[in-house]
């Protein structure tokens, strides 16, 4: 097989569906090839669905590198489904009921992406959810500064000089090993999920104006904070988060349009399977068990 490249730009024409050679292929077309491999041809679709799937796996950033790496991983499946072909392995029973599945998959996702296209929002659904959000988003904000140490007894003596009246800032631009130091430990403000958990929990119990008596441990050092305010967060104006809100809206109508499907469906189910494994759980219960 000839070693194929491919570029960005290569890319973004597949995607795009547009060629500026005056004579190059109609992209559009379904019958369009982007290769043919050991005699058999592949669709241009094909690759195109491949290389979409990448793309999100590593959220469009790819370099040339990363490009290449795409196209060569779809030569891949290639050669290696051909070899499955010439080792006559379609009619295995785990291969026919993988493909069955992966048939399954593709036309849920199909499916589901058809539904919530047809789907409708009104503006007080999303108001109604904006009213429900906007309740789960009210949260604490903290402004504090810290000073970072790798030592717990010097962390320990210069909680002593806080103690004796010593200005926390200028302890933390003399003292602090973090990058916040020059600043005097500043941390402006932020929500503490932000940061590792014994430092949160260690600020949350503050008051305002009030600092650490004992270091705080993290896996950066010792810490002493200082919490300065606390303010409530402010939830994104109701505009601002309606593509949100509609896509939310959207996802709950289409889970409930999906559990309705379900129970109306018409359901003829093998019970002497279900009850041959229900019973072979029980009993590898019950051997537990003893």
């Amino acid at each position: 097989m000839k070693k194929m490249s491919v570029s960005w730009l290569f890319c973004a024409l597949l995607i795009s569906g547009s060629v500026f050679a005056e004579d190059a292929p109609e992209v559009n077309s379904p019958e369009t090839l982007i290769a043919t491999v050991n005699g058999t041809p592949y669709r241009l679709d094909v690759f195109r669905v491949f290389l979409m799937e990448r793309l999100q796996s590593i959220q469009g950033n790819a370099d040339q590198a990363a490009q290449q790496q795409i196209f060569d991983e779809f030569m891949n499946l290639i050669v290696a489904s051909q070899e499955g072909d010439r080792r006559k392995l379609s009619d295995e029973r785990s291969v026919v009921a993988a493909m069955e599945l992966a048939r399954l998959k593709v036309m849920s996702n199909a499916g589901l992406s058809a539904m919530a296209n047809d789907i409708e929002t009104t503006e007080k659904e999303l108001k109604e959810a904006y009213e429900r959000i906007k309740k789960q988003a009210v949260r604490t904000e903290y402004k504090a500064r810290h000073i970072l140490l790798k030592d717990e007894e010097q962390a320990k003596k210069l909680i002593k000089q806080l103690d004796k009246g010593a200005k926390f800032e200028e302890l933390a631009k003399k003292h602090s090993e973090g990058p916040t130091g020059k600043d005097g430990g500043d941390l402006g403000w932020f929500d503490p999920a932000q940061m590792v958990a014994p430092f949160a929990e260690a600020v949350t119990k503050l008051e305002p104006g009030s600092y650490t008596k004992e270091p705080v441990h993290t896996q950066f050092g010792w810490h002493i904070i200082e919490l300065q305010e606390t303010r409530k967060a402010e939830p994104p104006s109701f505009e601002a988060a309606k593509p949100q809100l509609t896509a939310l809206v959207k996802r709950q109508k289409l889970g409930e349009k999906l559990t309705n499907m379900r129970n109306n469906a018409k359901v003829d189910l093998n019970e002497s399977v279900v009850r041959m494994q229900s019973e072979a759980d029980a009993a590898k219960d019950g051997a537990e068990k003893k």
